[in-house]
């Protein structure tokens, strides 16, 4: 009988890690989410000041 007490506890202690695990992912989510968000931007931004450069070459080339 105390052995079945201790695997009930043991799987309610693994169902509580479970939900917070859950918890944690979901509040990491957004900040990820962020994070790749602000990535593609500089990326973004940074093919816009390539772009920018080579249309000045190319205006220089011309002169």
């Amino acid at each position: 009988m105390p052995l079945l007490l201790l695997l009930l506890l043991l799987l309610q202690l693994l169902l509580l890690l479970l939900q917070l695990l859950i918890l944690l992912l979901l509040l990491l989510l957004p900040l990820l989410l962020i994070l790749l968000l602000l990535l593609l931007l500089l990326m973004l931004l940074l093919l816009l000041l390539l772009q920018l450069l080579l249309l000045l070459l190319q205006q220089l080339l011309i002169l």
